[in-house]
């Protein structure tokens, strides 16, 4: 049974990394050379799409890193397991400090009531998503390596 767990837990983790890691370096490339407001409304319509889901991905793996980490306590690897969790909680919070503000904010953009500086915000939004994905590449690294 752990070893399910443990297979569940790090393709759940592995393929929230790779959405994310998606955002980060391509779809967010993509929008950027878009003409016009076509990069903005993307980015609008995508942080509704992916605002909606993210929130549960991130739950999942989250309860799941800490469920094997209780399950593997006397097991090889398990201080691995704990510190992913960790790096899982600490996605969590800037999520919730850092990034879901400004998508909030981003999701209801049009060309028509925009702010002016949105531009900046969503170049923060960046900065902060690519500290994010480095931290849940981590987390699952350390997931994989428990693995061993």
């Amino acid at each position: 049974m752990l070893n399910a767990l443990e297979v569940v837990t790090t393709v759940v983790v592995g393929l929230m990394v790779g959405v994310e890691f998606s955002v980060a370096f391509i779809m967010n490339r993509i929008l950027d050379a878009l003409p016009e407001d076509s990069g903005q409304l993307g980015h609008a319509h995508g942080g509704r799409m992916l605002g909606a889901l993210m929130p549960f991905w991130y739950t999942a793996s989250l309860v799941l890193s800490a469920i094997w980490a209780v399950a593997g306590w006397h097991h090889h690897g398990a201080g691995l397991v704990v510190t992913a969790a960790g790096l899982l909680i600490l996605s969590v919070v800037m999520s919730i400090l850092l990034l879901v503000p400004i998508n909030n904010r981003n999701k209801t953009w049009t060309p028509e009531n925009r702010p002016a500086d949105w531009k900046e915000q969503l170049h923060s939004w960046n900065r902060y998503h690519y500290i994010r994905v480095a931290v849940i590449v981590a987390a699952f690294t350390l997931l994989v390596a428990a693995l061993a």
